[in-house]
């Protein structure tokens, strides 16, 4: 039979379809299939299936008898397939999956959204501010750091930052009130 499917018969592959895909799709489906099972796991498991016997197609040639037998080398080829095809679904899943974060500066950057605090005075009242609260709020709320990259740009412990940024923002809240009832 290795003889006829290296020579590109395509009764062979026939034949190995009909003896061995039951034993194939079974390996595949047990790597694919998520917990509780769902009906997009099978197409997913099909969908491998094909792409198995496309492969023991295309690399018939590259089999050697020495190394081992033929089903063992097409529940390989399955295997590696299967795994292959998660990788790839998950790497799908995670670069639709950003954080807001990311989210938001790629949006502000695309679009030049830009923030104008003066409108609302605001940069009056942080400038009147401890320096270690205006430095704060500089970072986190005018150049868009997290907390993580404010800590490290400022080389303080991230817990300092998010007590200060607590405090920072009781303070501009006070500067809020007093502002507003001096102009009333």
């Amino acid at each position: 039979m290795v003889a006829s499917l290296k020579s590109g018969d395509q009764a062979a592959i026939g034949f190995l379809y009909d003896n061995y895909s039951a034993a194939l799709f079974g390996v595949i489906v047990r790597i694919v299939e998520t917990h509780p099972p769902s009906p997009s796991d099978r197409e997913n498991a099909e969908d491998v299936l094909q792409d198995v016997f496309v492969k023991i197609w295309r690399n018939i040639s590259s089999y050697d008898p020495s190394k081992g037998k033929l089903y063992t080398w097409l529940i390989n080829i399955a295997r590696n397939t299967a795994i292959d095809s998660l990788r790839v679904k998950d790497h799908k899943l995670k670069s639709k999956i950003q954080s807001i974060d990311n989210s938001v500066r790629s949006i502000n950057r695309q679009y030049s959204v830009s923030i104008h605090p003066d409108h609302i005075g605001l940069k009056t009242l942080v400038d009147k501010m401890k320096p270690e609260h205006k430095q704060l709020i500089d970072k986190l709320y005018f150049e868009g750091y997290t907390q993580e990259e404010a800590a490290e740009e400022l080389k303080i412990p991230l817990g300092t930052v998010k007590t200060r940024a607590r405090t920072a923002i009781s303070q501009l809240r006070e500067l809020f009130i007093e502002k507003d009832t001096t102009l009333k």
